[in-house]
């Protein structure tokens, strides 16, 4: 038997909350495993169930995006998706650039929704479709001279290590971190470099000297 989609639910108003959770849970392989109303909140619960998806309101007291932050860098192997009102396309940006995989607005159905939830947790990314052309427009700018400026502190310490030809297993036993941990900072690595594969990722980083040292 598959195993069911763990998820969190956090956002401020008990209503609107109880309503996504009614709708989540009448979804068979959908289990909701927690809930919050604040970023501190979800934060907290995200640490002690590490679900496989995390709802988060972008204006909950604490800001969703401080707390997709915090869970990017805390939890990796947890996709995150916004669920707000906020049409705003710098709040989409920042949603993205702090690690979520969704950004989806209040009026979605309960039915777009599940699906929404289904097709993140299987590795999809997720833009209301009102909002994609912003985003798309945004990633067509130029990127930063250095391939690495958005890579987070662990994530330039993994790559390090495969720079020098370390496994998944020897990486996450050296960092103390899980396998399945190692494979998602490396899908986030493989995705912000731009590259499709660990020995590409792993030659950027020879050709610019990162981690010569290791």
């Amino acid at each position: 038997m598959t195993e069911p989609i763990r998820v969190v639910v956090a956002d401020d108003h008990p209503l609107f909350r109880d309503g996504v959770i009614t709708s989540l849970q009448s979804v068979p392989e959908v289990q909701v495993v927690g809930q919050a109303a604040d970023a501190a909140g979800a934060v907290r619960v995200v640490r002690e169930e590490l679900p496989d998806i995390v709802l988060l309101d972008v204006t909950m007291p604490g800001g969703g995006i401080t707390a997709a932050q915090q869970i990017a860098a805390a939890c990796p192997a947890t996709r995150i998706i916004m669920l707000t009102v906020s049409e705003d396309e710098d709040d989409l940006l920042a949603a993205m650039k702090a690690g979520a995989s969704g950004y989806v607005l209040k009026g979605v159905s309960a039915r777009e929704l599940a699906r929404v939830v289904r097709g993140v947790s299987s590795g999809e990314v997720y833009v209301a479709p009102s909002l994609a052309f912003g985003l798309l427009r945004e990633m067509s700018t130029p990127r930063p001279n250095d391939p690495f400026a958005e890579l987070s502190t662990r994530e330039r310490q993994v790559l390090e290590l495969v720079a020098h030809g370390r496994s998944n297993q020897e990486i996450g036993l050296k960092l103390g971190l899980a396998e399945k941990t190692i494979k998602h900072y490396m899908t986030n690595i493989l995705t912000k470099l731009q590259v499709r594969s660990r020995v590409e990722a792993a030659l950027l980083a020879a050709r610019s000297g990162l981690g010569q040292s290791g």
